[in-house]
């Protein structure tokens, strides 16, 4: 199916370029001036959704082949969640998110543990007394409790609620209130462990899933992401730790998870200083990722994150999709500046490098950027139009099941023009490294000139972004492009065509959008000051990330420095890299140099140990799966200590 889909994108690519593309677009896309981001998608769908599991499991849903109830278990929202998001990737071509994954499944655990207190408080009521027919009784108890006093049995309201029943109890069963309360607290208690158990069992069910079943028939797994970190309550506080511990545990050989891409939020108040509540599961969020590269961190209070957040309102709340995809502003309908249930529509790339390299002065590098940023607009504005002429029906499930907002106020036959006018069109950039060495002779990290230059060249794309968003009523974002395959197009292009350009095009790829060059020796703390503000600029997403030379496990301290330094500095979305190998054979997950520490073997050609990196703040795989140049990038990148 894999092959068959790479048949079908090819000839979609050939048929677009020739049919569909005016000229002068064509031209600048083949040529490398800019890059149309799947252009095998074109004439078909957009790119990504953050997917709003509350209001989508309310009442049921359908994926077309049958309609699935309300779950009504913490296994049965787990296993909602990844068919959701393999329903919604077969209607889009990007990544699929939940924004707040932990408030989604808190009623799940709810719902779990309510069913397991009234069936373990009949278990220990049936052992006491000695009967077996009790369940009725019990059912009346609990009836009683929540009609007199509006409350059912939650996770963390046990005194109270426990007291209650317990006097009910007594009503029932004319035992003392001692024994009574004995009664409820070992129902609790058992209720509360398998809860736990079930709750640990569906997030490691969830992950599974997402790294096994499949999408675009059959040939990919889903693009999956989870946001989460902010809910309190116990329910949610037991979803957030247990999708951690699944994930340090692994895949059932202790693979690292590829999918899905985590993203721990992090706010004052909730969980970054020891006297917040949710301040353990951070100091888990962070053990995890020094195994497994999962989660990210995304800031909050970033000024230009929270300067949306309303308190009381989730849908306020920033959420980041894997590949560093944001979504927030919305000049189409300021009422509904939300991170639910809105997308990108599509993206397209502006090559900075080849505009220094084509430009004898400032003056004219200008001029070419104006001409690319009007190109691009306007090649952005035309695939618009193609998607906005499509109706309801062509997306059965983003569309059909109301996961677009507004989409649920449409019929099967109307077209979905306006609703999609709640995403966003991205103009994205790379390579600001290249082009600074271009021009200036040094890039932002090694020269002060060079990074108010570098801001000044980015300000001016947020502001056309910006102007054109006022201009057309559409949300025209600035991205800093993910470079996961483009970094080495454009370079083999560009170094066809100009040749070998020193610190340009000597190398196989362009640095990563706003980033400071991989093999630049600087600290830590010096690369994330400098690239900090580029964050606020690229409002339709951005990541910053730095390498780290051994295993984060070993000093954990060290790692919450580091990401408590990004929120100082303003950073939006942020990672750290490190080296993370495994042996295939005795599933040994760690740092491996020439011998396995657990085992004591060698590597083989039959048995090689996997070197695990991250690509680019976003997608982790084995080196030996990169293309070129990113096998390339990833070898001259420095590692901080």
């Amino acid at each position: 199916m894999g092959t068959m889909l790479k048949f079908g994108s090819e000839s979609a690519k050939a048929y677009y370029r020739t049919y569909m593309l005016l000229d002068k677009i064509r031209e600048a896309h083949e040529s490398g001036d800019i890059h149309i981001h799947d252009l095998d998608f074109y004439n078909l769908t957009m790119t990504c959704c953050q997917i709003d599991l509350t209001r989508l499991f309310k009442d049921g849903f359908s994926t077309g082949h049958g309609f699935l109830r309300e779950p009504n278990s913490i296994a049965s929202y787990g296993a909602l969640a990844a068919i959701a998001m393999q329903a919604n990737q077969n209607d889009m071509h990007g990544g699929q998110s939940v924004p707040n994954f932990d408030r989604d499944m808190s009623p799940g655990v709810a719902k779990t543990f309510a069913k397991l207190y009234k069936a373990r408080l009949i278990d220990v009521v049936a052992d006491i007394f000695g009967v077996s027919d009790i369940e009725d009784i019990i059912s009346q108890i609990l009836n009683d409790v929540e009609t007199a006093c509006g409350m059912k049995p939650t996770l963390d309201n046990g005194d109270k609620y426990d007291s209650l029943v317990a006097e009910t109890l007594m009503i029932y069963s004319c035992i003392s209130r001692g024994e009574a309360r004995k009664i409820t607290e070992r129902a609790r208690k058992r209720a509360l462990h398998e809860t736990e158990k079930a709750t640990h069992q569906a997030m490691e069910s969830l992950i599974h899933n997402l790294n096994t079943m499949h999408s675009r028939a059959g040939a990919q797994v889903p693009f999956s992401s989870l946001n989460y970190g902010n809910d309190t309550s116990a329910e949610g506080r037991m979803v957030i730790r247990n999708v951690l511990k699944a994930t340090i545990e692994g895949l059932g050989k202790s693979e690292t998870p590829i999918f899905p891409i985590q993203v721990f939020r992090l706010k004052k108040g909730i969980n970054m200083n020891d006297s917040d509540p949710n301040y353990d599961l951070f100091k888990l969020a962070l053990e995890c990722s020094a195994k497994r590269m999962f989660p990210n961190f995304a800031f909050q209070d970033a000024p230009f994150n929270s300067k949306y957040y309303k308190p009381g309102i989730p849908e306020t709340e920033i959420a980041y999709m894997g590949c560093r995809t944001r979504i927030i502003g919305n000049v189409y309908d300021p009422e509904q500046e939300i991170s639910y249930s809105r997308g990108n529509l599509s993206f397209t790339t502006i090559n900075l490098p080849r505009l220094a390299i084509m430009s004898r002065d400032m003056d004219e590098f200008y001029n070419r950027l104006d001409n690319m940023l009007d190109l691009a607009a306007e090649q952005l504005l035309e695939r618009f139009a193609i998607q906005a002429s499509k109706k309801v029906y062509n997306f059965p499930f983003l569309m059909g099941q109301g996961v677009w907002l507004d989409s649920d106020k449409l019929n099967s036959d109307d077209t979905v023009g306006e609703v999609i006018k709640h995403g966003t069109l991205s103009i994205g950039f790379i390579g600001l490294a290249e082009t600074l060495t271009r021009l200036l002779g040094k890039h932002h990290g090694e020269s002060d000139e060079a990074q108010k230059t570098g801001l000044d060249i980015i300000k001016y794309m947020r502001k056309f972004c910006d102007e054109k968003t006022a201009e057309k009523g559409l949300n025209f974002t600035l991205l800093a492009t993910p470079a996961e395959g483009l970094s080495g197009r454009f370079t083999r292009l560009d170094t066809e065509r100009f040749g070998i350009i020193k610190d340009v095009t000597d190398k196989e790829y362009y640095t990563n959008s706003f980033h400071i060059p991989v093999g630049f020796k600087t600290t830590i703390y010096e690369k994330i000051s400098l690239e900090a503000p580029y964050h606020e600029l690229t409002n339709a997403g951005h990541i910053s990330y730095v390498e780290v030379d051994g295993n984060l496990s070993d000093n954990l301290e060290a790692f919450e420095d580091i990401i408590k330094y990004m929120a100082e500095c303003g950073v939006g979305y942020g990672a750290v890299n490190h080296p993370l190998d495994r042996d295939p054979v005795c599933g040994y997950t760690g740092i491996i140099k020439d011998e396995c520490p657990k085992c004591g073997r060698t590597a083989s050609d039959e048995a090689p140990f996997e070197r695990i990196r991250r690509i680019t703040g976003y997608l982790v795989g084995t080196v030996e799966r990169f293309n070129n140049a990113k096998r390339a990038e990833e070898h001259d990148r420095v590692k901080h200590n």
